[in-house]
């Protein structure tokens, strides 16, 4: 009786500690995309170049940080950080009309970017893949941008005045993150996978 009574409490403490382990995962990663998040709308918000060209574009560092977090932690982190830093810095900067078509463009180009480069097993460690994520996410990211625009301002002509922008912030985006991801690939952080 007693043998039984000790294989039920040890039954139910693993019981207790797996569901405390699955909550402290849970917790970690809701504060792990909660700073990334952060990181994006800060880089976005204070480091950026407003064009004299198109319709409000801007050049900024909250793309980088998107294909850092989208290469260093795959595609879910990618989209979720681009998707709420950038739609945040729209609604908070004044840029509120762009909020949904960046929301969906931001989201999808962190994905891609984090689906290419943690394809075939890699998880970010392959700079021709991360470049790859890179470069195959632009297009989608202008092509949501041009349609948002178009129907903002039903003209599917002016758009066009914002592409060469946002091709640039993508490149600046391109050629700070993958030194960036190179030399934090190396940290402790990421070679333990904590996340």
């Amino acid at each position: 009786m007693q043998i039984i009574q000790r294989k039920k409490q040890s039954e139910t403490d693993l019981v207790l500690i797996q569901n405390q382990t699955k909550t402290r995962v849970k917790t970690f990663d809701l504060v792990l995309t909660a700073i990334l998040s952060t990181l994006v709308l800060v880089t976005t918000m204070f480091i950026n170049i407003k064009l004299p060209i198109g319709q409000g574009g801007l050049i900024h560092l909250g793309t980088a940080t998107l294909f850092i977090v989208a290469i260093l932690f795959g595609p879910k982190k990618g989209a979720l950080a681009g998707a709420i830093g950038m739609g945040l810095f729209d609604i908070f900067g004044g840029w509120i009309i762009w909020a949904p078509t960046t929301i969906i463009a931001r989201a999808l180009q962190g994905y891609i970017v984090g689906k290419i480069a943690w394809s075939n097993g890699h998880r970010g460690d392959s700079v021709k893949l991360n470049i790859l994520a890179a470069v195959a996410s632009t297009p989608v990211m202008l092509a949501v941008y041009y349609i948002g625009q178009g129907i903002m301002y039903n003209n599917w002509v002016a758009p066009l005045a914002s592409i060469p922008g946002d091709i640039i912030q993508s490149v600046v985006g391109l050629l700070v993150a993958i030194p960036l991801c190179l030399a934090l690939k190396k940290t402790p952080f990421f070679r333990k996978k904590f996340y």
